[in-house]
């Protein structure tokens, strides 16, 4: 998750095989670990289905330098990434690279194709991906989070592996050298800087101090309305008046699911107590497909210019897509602020709030 060895956002998930953990994490380019699979081109080509597929087939892929990423569309970790996965592909796919996306969903409407479809085209991920939902390919590969990075040589063999961000000049290297020892020569292509813009800008790694926070029942920690969280079931909240660091509470009619909270009245709001640059919230919208629109304040006053990417100066915005929603990047000094988000209508799904 970060440039250093510290692990600052865990998920746990259950899947088909069994309770795995899963982490949004950093760690340094390793050899193949002991589980990879041995044929691991194999285990693409019995993976499925594809939601852009490999230009003439999987076995395409044999004599090929294969990086495989894990990632998901709702995860800030994954998203920061694509800029260096892209800019890869552009420089290296005429020399032997294929770059393929796992896409291994974290939440429910992330297992819906059409979805899945509507935001790579949005990210402008064009390079071949697949669709991992009951994890067969995750856990073929022995990966532990998001996002995961597999580097494959020209003989089908794992020859690196990582997870989480980071390191991406040490990536690019291994990919030429495993280019080169296919015997296609690098040397001319020129290594420039890859810098992520608005939303996978790369994080403020110096001044983040909050964690990814959950706001559904199984997973959700900080909750601090009074009289604590209900369980599947419409309950009135409200506001706490002391909220801490990492806290977080409703005010309004919700139902706590086991994912996400949502709001079952008009004028809900949503607040959380945190310390980054970035604040970012993965909502969901109303089934009638309706807009609902809301509105983020910091310390209870407009944004202005340290509204994020998908608000505006005063705050406002609109959930439209189940996605993540950049809602505050601070343009000031980074200390302990309060984010409120109110929504004008009900419907409206959150998931979880991550920071940069």
């Amino acid at each position: 998750m970060t440039r250093t060895r510290s692990i600052r956002f865990i998920a746990a998930a259950l899947l088909a095989a069994g309770a795995t953990t899963i982490a949004c994490c950093a760690d340094a380019i390793r050899a193949a670990p002991f589980n990879a699979p041995r044929k691991a081109i194999d285990v693409l080509d019995h993976a499925g289905p594809w939601l852009m597929p490999v230009p003439g087939g999987v076995a395409s892929l044999r004599g090929k330098v294969v990086l495989v990423n894990f990632w998901t569309y709702s995860c800030i970790n994954s998203l920061r990434a694509l800029p260096y996965l892209r800019a890869w592909q552009e420089r290296y796919g005429d020399k032997g690279l294929v770059v393929v996306g796992v896409h291994a969903p974290e939440f429910r409407f992330e297992h819906d194709p059409a979805k899945v479809r509507q935001a790579t085209a949005r990210l402008g991920v064009d390079y071949p991906n697949l669709q991992d939902n009951d994890y067969a390919v995750w856990q073929a590969f022995g990966n532990q989070g998001w996002p995961g990075f597999y580097f494959i040589d020209a003989r089908g063999q794992v020859r690196g592996y990582r997870v989480g961000e980071g390191d991406y000049a040490e990536s690019e290297q291994l990919i030429r050298r495993l280019l080169a020892e296919a015997g296609h020569d690098p040397a001319a292509i020129p290594v420039t800087p890859i810098q992520g813009r608005g939303i996978e800008a790369p994080a403020d790694w110096r001044n983040l101090a909050s964690g990814e926070a959950y706001l559904g029942h199984d997973k959700a920690t900080g909750f601090r309305s009074p009289g604590g969280l209900r369980r599947d079931a419409t309950a009135s909240y409200n506001a706490t008046t002391d909220l801490p660091l990492g806290g977080w509470d409703l005010s309004g009619d919700w139902t706590v699911g086991s994912e996400f909270s949502r709001l079952d009245a008009p004028n809900g709001t949503l607040r959380y107590r945190f310390h980054a640059r970035d604040a970012h919230l993965v909502l969901g919208g109303a089934p009638h497909g309706r807009p609902i629109r809301f509105r983020v304040t910091i310390d209870g006053a407009a944004p202005g210019a340290s509204h994020g990417a998908d608000t505006d100066a005063q705050g406002w915005g609109e959930v439209r897509d189940d996605r993540l929603y950049q809602l505050v990047r601070q343009t000031g000094p980074i200390r302990d602020r309060t984010i409120a988000i109110q929504f004008a209508r009900p419907g409206a799904r959150a998931y979880s709030f991550t920071f940069g």
